[in-house]
């Protein structure tokens, strides 16, 4: 919490980059009701961090278009996102009281301002975690996550050797804008960063194109998962989960999913779904047997390939807990050496957990020595896949209902947030309603309440 906050003290006094073209730090329309409130004085419910390890659900503002690009978007499903947690435990710098949080969510477009030509008023769509320009020299590639011209921050520039695109309810490290767990969100680029939702295609399939999907795609692809390979995978949530099924759409003649602990039960929930996925539960081992060790055991010389599908901020042992805690570090090496030792020399390790420092204990030698491939996935460029990954939701390569759990109103996410960072409730995906979101649809989860 201090660190975030002196995070914030310092972009300020060193002030922002010019490389922005959208207005910025946001991220909340109540802040300056004149320049960000819609005139007509609707109020929304939104979702707002308050603190480290504490969110409140708020009465707020509905935004309104100050730009010509901007969409007005009734918000219509949201969900929370292990990378929500990162900002609720505080472990991501520049999180300010009253920000409102979420960047996956989809919607009605409630109004658009003059420069939107290609979607109209009533239209369902999917919005990008990212926020894209859609001109810049990332952007005209499709790596939509590195736009140069949504995030002016100088501290993530300075701390990174340049900045990822603006995003959506993360903190002003990226840029400082509301984000959708909300009843009402200002979409920048409106004509760039939503997607058409065919009627074919329900809200609690279509939400996930936002960024789970996208994510785990970009994971499976950009570490190389290919034809005949056994594939690691670190973590059972719905990243993980969603890693899994689609390294076997990649041609992967195995796949071992690995967690423990508190999330241990998503192991079963993840073999449930799918029988042909293999699972390591690490609280399980007799002692003194490693992870490395088992995975070995059950594939000679280890998978060709790990993915990483946790997070840095989860220490297992003692020396990183207090290492995190005493800021010597901000991530854990931990699960990143267990991969690096884990798979066949010349394996391959992604990492699409959040990571946003440094390490130390980092095992480079058996990286250097074992020519083995370390790869950032980055955070996943949603705008290169989410078209053909709406494709496969259509012919039935691809269904998101494998993962979602729950459905959930938006006036109870206070309460979402405790039960997911607890792993309680068997809460693995959720969906979550707002006033203006239609019925279930058929196969989906029907409404869950924790006050009822």
């Amino acid at each position: 919490m201090a660190l975030s906050q002196a995070a914030n003290y310092l972009e300020k006094a060193v002030g922002h980059g010019d490389n922005a073209n959208t207005e910025q730090n946001m991220t909340n329309p109540g802040r300056d009701r004149e320049k960000y409130a819609d005139p007509s004085g609707e109020k929304m419910k939104a979702l707002a961090w308050m603190g480290k390890n504490e969110v409140q659900v708020v009465e707020c503002p509905k935004p309104k278009i100050i730009e010509d690009r901007d969409v007005i978007l009734k918000v219509t499903g949201s969900t929370i996102c292990g990378s929500d947690l990162h900002l609720l435990h505080g472990a991501v710098v520049e999180l300010q009281k009253g920000d409102i949080l979420g960047h996956e969510f989809c919607g009605k477009i409630d109004s658009m301002g003059p420069g939107v030509k290609n979607h109209q008023v009533g239209e369902r769509v999917v919005a990008s975690f990212q926020i894209a320009c859609g001109e810049c020299m990332y952007c005209q590639k499709k790596q939509s996550s590195q736009c140069e011209r949504t995030n002016s921050n100088t501290i993530e520039n300075a701390m990174y050797g340049g900045r990822t695109a603006g995003m959506f309810g993360y903190s002003h490290f990226t840029g400082g804008f509301a984000g959708g767990q909300s009843e009402y969100v200002r979409v920048p680029y409106g004509d760039v960063n939503l997607l058409h939702l065919p009627d074919d295609v329900p809200d609690e399939k279509g939400l996930y194109l936002s960024d789970v999907l996208s994510t785990s795609w970009n994971c499976v692809v950009d570490t190389g998962v290919k034809e005949g390979d056994v594939v690691a995978v670190w973590g059972a949530g719905p990243i993980g989960q969603m890693a899994a099924e689609m390294s076997f759409i990649r041609g992967a003649k195995r796949v071992i999913l690995i967690d423990g602990g508190a999330a241990a039960w998503r192991l079963d929930f993840c073999k449930s779904k799918n029988s042909k996925i293999e699972t390591l539960n690490f609280s399980d081992l007799p002692r003194g047997t490693t992870v490395t060790a088992k995975l070995k055991e059950m594939e000679h010389g280890g998978p060709d390939v790990a993915l990483e599908c946790v997070a840095g901020e989860y220490a297992k042992g003692w020396a990183h807990y207090f290492e995190i805690l005493l800021g010597a570090e901000t991530d854990t090496s931990e699960i990143l050496n267990e991969m690096i030792t884990s798979v066949k020399n010349f394996g391959r390790c992604g990492i699409t957990g959040v990571y946003v420092g440094f390490t130390n204990h980092f095992n480079i030698g058996s990286l250097m020595e074992r020519g083995i491939r370390l790869i950032g996935n980055g955070q996943a460029p949603v705008h290169m896949y989410w078209e053909e990954l709406l494709k496969m939701i259509q012919d039935g390569t691809l269904d998101p209902y494998v993962m979602l759990t729950h459905r959930i109103p938006v006036e109870e996410m206070d309460i979402l947030y405790k039960k997911f960072d607890q792993r309680a409730d068997n809460i693995q995906k959720v969906f979550v309603a707002t006033k203006f979101s239609d019925p279930p649809a058929p196969g989906a989860p029907q409404l869950t309440s924790y006050k009822s």
